[in-house]
């Protein structure tokens, strides 16, 4: 069985299939805006110029009638992106006379991980621009444990790159710069239980950098402090549902540096850490597909006029009855 996937919540663009086995292609086409973050109504026209484009290229390297289902990202995300992606998997499935999955974004990065890693039941840490989330199943949902109380950490490092004038996305380029950075100073470290808070650390952050402080040491300083809340958050977690599996999933979860002081963490407590390949950790195509295949093999399907877009979609809002 074949799944064809599309994403498209936020700034990346991105149609995926999948089979059961395998991850047949991946394309994306990211909007990338030339200055500042991601406006929503200016990545909504990007998706909209461009997803016809990569929907043909895919179909033109796979026999459209191999396609068992067309699934796609209803949420949670940008609305006006949303919408597009909406949109076209509806064409798409009404076209080629196939079933429409529309699936929940957070539980797609989520299964894909299950399915690259080998995990079973891990507790999940999934860390991207609009979410960072402690999620572990119970029973026919998943759920929340904790989470951000204002901003995700991708958010956080974009923020933060904005204001050393850095373009998007400034992840990466933060954890450039951080690898060169030599003195730790010390910022608000803010968790609370299995919560956690970010905005407090970036102005301070930029406080630093309005000091004088050099840009190398201010995203050393940043990473350590925010990567050891989400540590101790996630061990916390682990501690609690006696859990030992820990899975990192989302955009940021691509960071060595995060990885690294969660395989620290895991193997000190001689649990299993795991993390899918960097192609599948940011947003993709391949992963929507992927959750819409588990999902129509089990029975979910959308119907055209239940395919309206959910900016809000929480993961706890998705039975699963799946292993």
């Amino acid at each position: 069985m074949i799944s064809l996937g599309i994403e498209g919540t936020a700034w990346s663009l991105s149609v995926g299939v999948v089979s059961g086995e395998e991850v047949i292609l991946l394309e994306n086409k990211p909007y990338v805006p030339k200055e500042g973050g991601i406006h929503p109504r200016e990545a909504a026209q990007h998706h909209s110029e461009n997803i016809g484009k990569l929907i043909g290229r895919t179909l033109s390297r796979i026999n459209p009638e191999d396609i068992d289902v067309i699934a796609f990202s209803q949420g949670p995300g940008m609305g006006p992106c949303l919408r597009i992606v909406a949109t076209a998997a509806r064409v798409l499935s009404l076209k080629l006379k196939k079933p429409l999955v529309g699936v929940n974004h957070c539980l797609a990065h989520l299964e894909v991980g299950r399915w690259k890693t080998g995990a079973r039941k891990p507790v999940t840490l999934y860390v991207s621009g609009g979410n960072s989330q402690i999620i572990a199943r119970r029973g026919e949902r998943y759920r929340v444990f904790g989470e951000t109380l204002d901003i995700g950490i991708g958010n956080a490092l974009d923020k933060l790159a904005r204001y050393m004038g850095l373009k998007h996305p400034g992840g990466p380029k933060i954890e450039a710069l951080a690898r060169e950075g030599e003195r730790y100073y010390e910022l608000p470290y803010t968790v609370k239980g299995m919560d956690f808070s970010f905005s407090g650390i970036v102005t301070a952050a930029q406080k630093l950098l309005d000091e004088g402080v050099r840009k190398e040491d201010v995203a050393f300083s940043f990473q350590e402090t925010t990567f050891a809340m989400l540590t101790e958050v996630s061990e916390r977690a682990m501690a609690y549902l006696e859990a030992d599996e820990l899975l990192l999933v989302g955009g940021v979860g691509a960071n060595r540096r995060l990885q690294e002081m969660l395989d620290t963490m895991c193997r000190e407590r001689d649990a299993k850490f795991y993390c899918p390949p960097s192609s599948l950790m940011g947003d993709n195509g391949a992963m929507i597909a992927y959750l819409g295949l588990l999902m129509y093999r089990n029975g979910h399907s959308t119907k055209i006029e239940e395919s309206t877009v959910k900016p809000d979609f929480r993961v706890e809002d998705v039975d699963v009855n799946w292993d």
